[in-house]
């Protein structure tokens, strides 16, 4: 009675309050006229299930973003059945604006052709990771006019050729990545910068473009984020170009270029005063006073990374002293990183103790808790911290820590020094991490796991591979945190069925499962995740003690599962092997197998699973 004296335009009004999915959900539950409001009002849909499609777009008419990133099964067949209710009705792809198909590397030409074609309003695609891309699928993409950002990243097959389509049917491209297109050259490069004026943003990541390619990117006048990590052959020559070019840049990732030194970079900063981003990790073995000193005129500075140089605490106090609006800082596997430098860093720099929100140390093994001492005292507002590797960090250092009661993520992977006490100053204080990284931290055992599973309760991501002390009753704990998704017990040699079985039943979100060197989880720990584990994209069951019936289980149950790692699974028959992989190769994308099976599964198997965009890498 209450609720018919509402109209829908305030239930509609109500409804977009709902930040979380699962209030939507429950939202939906309550009644037809509820049910009514979510149809009219989503703009956003994510697919998990293919044989959904239809009925969902039949339902949501005004959706202006479609992810089928996670969805199995998406091929051209699939787009058919996408689109067969657009005929006599008003179709869904009348507003759509993004269409999300990463990993859809079962989609070829003829449906990606289709499916874009009929989306009058595209502005953002995303095929990054479909590998088996070439420029038959580019001449698809370059017939959407409007495209204003596109995502290629891994696809391996497109060239310069289908780059030039590209570059001339989508002119108001205003965001683009070809990271890992290893086919795209100097040439596509060029072609792209003439063509697209708008670009804002560019990523040629890995591509083997040389210092000509620069001169090109150069002639941008909107550019305003440049990514080149990992370019071979870029060198200081090339970011003279940029010195003088690209007036619209606000940051630039160099990093991993072996060829760049300090003078190439003191050209980049020297001629754009407004950066706000740079990012040189692992490019020169030492920062350079040189570089230091040029740093004072980047008064918008808020991101830095110079992970892999030398450096020292008159370092630090230059930082301190010139980047007042630092928020991100990389330090990671830099030598000489002291307490005495994270000191001048921490107390020189007023803007750092109310800002800074992200700091990497690995590697750096001068830190100790005299350190997280003063993050702890100084950096409230601290959400990302990575101390892997870091040996000098202890429980001490971790009970100063926790003062920093934002923590989003925290990695403390090799610190071996740490222990259960250590974790429960985390988990009481630390309430909102939804990171933690424990990898190879042997001290820690069950009780460490009980005070998390306690104080955590929005642990989304959890490592605790080659943690020996871990046992069944500390994984019954985890079984605990409903909301984890992504669970790393790789080596956990004392964890039998018994604790995967807890896992399985209790945290429901669980999409990303790491069980290698886990040799004690038979088939009884599988035959639960078979069950309870529905949600799972993601198993590493590798070394082990699956059987057939177990591993025919898994991968045919778990209707979501699209990458699979297999490998030296001792009591699995080639026989086993080839019905698992036959229950899930209609919607597998990546399978990791042993070597020897290549010869001995059927052709028939591999080339319905290669035909299917199925990657298989052979170990």
């Amino acid at each position: 009675m209450l609720l018919s004296v509402f109209t829908e335009d305030l239930l509609v009004r109500v409804y977009i309050k709902l930040d979380s999915e699962s209030d939507r959900k429950t939202w939906r539950l309550v009644c037809k006229d509820f049910l009514r409001v979510d149809s009219v009002t989503r703009r956003s849909l994510r697919v998990l299930r293919s044989e959904f499609l239809h009925g969902l777009l039949s339902k949501y008419k005004k959706l202006d973003t479609l992810d089928l990133t996670v969805c199995p099964r998406i091929e051209d067949a699939t787009v058919s059945v996408m689109l067969s209710q657009a005929v006599n009705s008003v179709s869904w792809t009348r507003w759509v604006k993004r269409l999300v198909l990463s990993r859809a590397s079962g989609l070829r030409y003829g449906g990606l052709e289709r499916l874009v074609g009929a989306c009058p309003c595209l502005e953002v695609l995303d095929v990054s990771y479909c590998w088996v891309y070439g420029d038959r699928e580019a001449w698809a993409i370059s017939s959407v006019r409007g495209l204003r950002e596109l995502r290629m990243d891994k696809c391996l097959g497109v060239s310069d050729v289908g780059l030039a389509k590209i570059a001339v049917g989508c002119g108001k491209l205003e965001r683009l990545s070809l990271k890992w297109c290893m086919e795209i050259s100097d040439l596509g490069v060029d072609l792209l910068c003439k063509k697209c004026l708008e670009l804002k943003s560019l990523d040629v990541s890995y591509l083997k473009v040389t210092s000509e390619s620069l001169r090109s990117i150069a002639s941008l006048p909107k550019l305003e984020l440049l990514a080149m990590v990992g370019c071979p052959f870029l060198d200081d020559y090339g970011l003279q170009f940029l010195e003088h070019g690209c007036p619209s840049l606000q940051a630039i990732d160099v990093s991993r270029c072996g060829c760049i030194s300090s003078s190439g970079l003191i050209s980049v900063v020297r001629g754009h005063r407004g950066l706000a981003m740079l990012n040189a990790g692992y490019c020169f073995s030492e920062l350079s006073a040189t570089v230091l000193y040029s740093l004072k005129d980047l008064k918008n500075l808020n991101t830095i990374r110079i992970d892999g140089a030398q450096v020292s605490d008159l370092s630090f106090q230059t930082f301190s002293t010139n980047c007042k609006s630092l928020v991100e800082i990389g330090l990671s596997k830099c030598v000489g990183v002291t307490n005495m430098g994270i000191m001048q860093l921490v107390y020189g720099c007023v803007g750092l103790k109310i800002n800074l929100v992200s700091l990497k140390l690995e590697a750096c093994d001068k830190v100790t808790e005299k350190s997280l001492d003063q993050l702890g005292s100084c950096c409230l507002q601290l959400k990302e911290l990575d101390l892997t590797d870091c040996c000098g960090v202890n429980d001490k250092g971790l009970k100063y820590l926790s003062r920093c009661s934002e923590l989003l993520s925290l990695k403390l992977g090799l610190c071996t020094n740490i222990s259960d006490k250590g974790l429960a100053y985390i988990a009481h204080n630390c309430t909102k991490i939804s990171e933690l990284d424990l990898y190879r931290c042997t001290s820690i055992g069950d009780d460490g796991l009980a005070a998390l599973s306690s104080g955590c309760k929005n642990l989304m991501k959890l490592n605790l591979s080659y943690c020996n002390g871990v046992t069944d009753r500390g994984v019954q704990y985890i079984g605990r945190l409903g909301e984890l998704s992504d669970l790393e017990m790789r080596g956990l040699v004392n964890l039998t069925s018994e604790g995967l079985t807890a896992i399985a039943a209790g945290c429901k979100k669980l999409s990303d499962l790491d069980l290698k060197h886990c040799g004690k989880i038979d088939d009884s720990g599988f035959w639960a995740l078979s069950y309870y584990s529905r949600n799972l994209r993601q198993i590493n069951m590798s070394y082990c003690a699956v059987s057939d019936v177990g591993l025919c289980m898994v991968l045919g149950n778990l209707t979501r599962l699209q990458d699979v790692k297999l490998v030296h699974l001792m009591n699995v028959t080639v026989k086993g092997f080839e019905l698992a992989l036959r229950a899930c190769c209609v919607r597998i994308k990546k399978a990791k197998l042993i070597g020897s099976l290549r010869f001995l599964l059927s052709t028939e198997i591999l080339e319905t699973l290669l035909a299917r965009g199925c990657k298989i890498r052979w170990e």
